[in-house]
């Protein structure tokens, strides 16, 4: 008799599940390599350079950290080894680069930090690394080139010599660093001896403070870059008809706002009242101006947020709301009142209106090279965003020419290229001078190098802040 053999039915609720899980599974596949990716590109450099990082302790057991060193090849950090094999850190331009280059002694700061990994690594050619072993010798690390100006530097500290302050020069086009000074600094070749007293709490210095891009201050006049492009917007046609009449002060109920030193500066358009920074004038502007869009352009232009930076930082920050009163309009206007912005975000504003609108990123690591000189890693600039227009960047640079050619700016005045720039005085606490700033570039019509400067309690940003920026312009184009 033959027996016939029953087929199994497929049972469709198990098909689902199995269904149901492969996706599940697929699913998470997926994100995992999402993931792994983003680390990749984003995240594993960070994870790499950190302190806490045990491996890199092994990367100094049998690397000596290389060098750091100039945009023209001169040495501002280097690692020497001496005959008892103890290894020091030194640095040969002393306080001069402390806090760009940093410290790799009680913990790192600056390049020394930033830099980390490439310093503790070695691309020197195999044998060579294969000899060292052998013979127990530790291979020499890659040295990372900068592009930090050495000559750029020592006019910026010459010029401001022992006031506190900051200076930041950088390249609009390509977002290079060129000089970042902060005052007062520190030795790092002595910092192991002088930490307890840098540290100490009754330390009123901060030394080791980055005043250019950890130093918060009211932007004072400076910001009314920020005032003007907002009523730009809001009157496209035609903002270029604005008047005011200024005698000195300007009141609104029982407020009353001064010009610097009582200063009445007669009929002003916008642009003079820019030039002569009109506190009188752009304090009714901000009676003006839509609270919820100023906001917005504050926010786009970096306050309140992230900076497209690697070195440590502070934020910005705008605080005037959507329900400000008269008198934080007032304030916030000529940027006193809770306005706070550090002298790099500075920098990079009016770089990005020295681009056409368009910030670079920021960067102070140019390339890699192995011992031997062999390029390991090169970085090119990098376009971070467009923080404005062309035409409403065409628009301030004219502004800011003026400050020059008619201005507060006269201090960098000069037949030898044009500068276009805004100078601000900050009042920041009663009895004390108001901080000076100064913030611009040159040459106005192709703009290589923007700088600012911040002088704490300074008094007039352009009596005080304006001859730095002149000192490093006229370097600059002299060579």
């Amino acid at each position: 008799m033959r027996r016939t053999m029953n087929k199994q039915t497929p049972n469709p609720g198990e098909n689902k599940h199995i269904l149901i899980i492969t996706y599940v599974v697929v699913g998470m596949f997926v994100c995992l390599m999402g993931y792994f990716g983003y680390f990749l590109q984003v995240q594993s450099e960070t994870v790499i350079n950190n302190s806490y990082n045990a491996r890199l302790d092994s990367f100094s057991d049998r690397i000596i950290r290389g060098k750091i060193v100039s945009n023209d090849g001169r040495v501002l950090a280097e690692t020497t080894v001496q005959e008892d094999g103890s290894e020091v850190r030194t640095y040969p331009y002393q306080d001069l680069f402390a806090h760009a280059v940093g410290y790799s002694d009680h913990g790192k700061a600056g390049l020394e930090a930033l830099a980390n990994f490439y310093l503790l690594s070695s691309h020197m050619n195999l044998a060579d690394q294969t000899m060292n072993q052998l013979a127990d010798r530790k291979n020499p690390g890659d040295n990372v080139i900068t592009t930090l100006d050495v000559d750029l530097q020592q006019a910026a500290q010459a010029a401001l010599g022992d006031r506190k302050g900051a200076v930041v020069a950088l390249e609009p086009d390509t977002g290079k660093i060129l000089a970042m000074v902060s005052r007062p600094g520190f030795d790092p070749n002595t910092l192991g001896q002088e930490w307890e007293a840098l540290i100490s709490g009754d330390n009123t210095q901060a030394q080791l403070l980055n005043r250019a891009s950890q130093g918060v201050y009211p932007p004072g006049s400076t910001f009314k870059i920020v005032t003007a492009l907002e009523y730009m917007r809001e009157h496209p046609d035609t903002w270029q008809e604005f008047s005011f009449d200024c005698d000195g002060s300007y009141e609104h109920g029982d407020y009353t706002i001064s010009c610097y030193h009582g200063n009445a500066h007669g009929h002003q358009n916008l642009t003079q009242a820019f030039a002569n920074s009109c506190n009188g004038a752009f304090a009714s502007l901000g009676l003006e101006i839509n609270l919820e869009q100023m906001q917005n352009l504050a926010e786009h232009l970096l306050f309140n947020g992230p900076l497209p930076v690697s070195i440590a930082y502070s934020k910005s920050s705008y605080a005037m709301g959507t329900g400000a009163g008269d008198w934080e309009r007032l304030q916030t206007a000529i940027g006193q009142g809770n306005t706070q912005m550090t002298p790099l975000h500075n920098a990079l504003l009016t770089a990005a209106i020295a681009n056409g609108g368009v910030l670079m990123k920021p960067y102070l690591i140019d390339r890699v090279e192995t011992a031997e000189g062999e390029e390991v890693k090169k970085f090119l600039p990098a376009t971070y965003g467009e923080l404005m227009s062309a035409s409403e960047a065409e628009a301030l640079s004219g502004l800011m020419r003026q400050v020059v050619t008619a201005g507060t700016g006269s201090a960098v005045r000069t037949d030898a290229y044009a500068a276009a720039g805004k100078t601000g005085s900050a009042e920041f606490e009663k009895g004390k001078e108001s901080h000076a700033w100064f913030t611009g570039f040159a040459p106005a019509e192709d703009p290589k190098l923007v700088v600012t400067v911040l002088v704490e309690e300074g008094g007039s940003g352009g009596r005080e802040a304006a001859p730095i920026a002149r000192a490093l312009f006229d370097l600059y184009f002299s060579k």
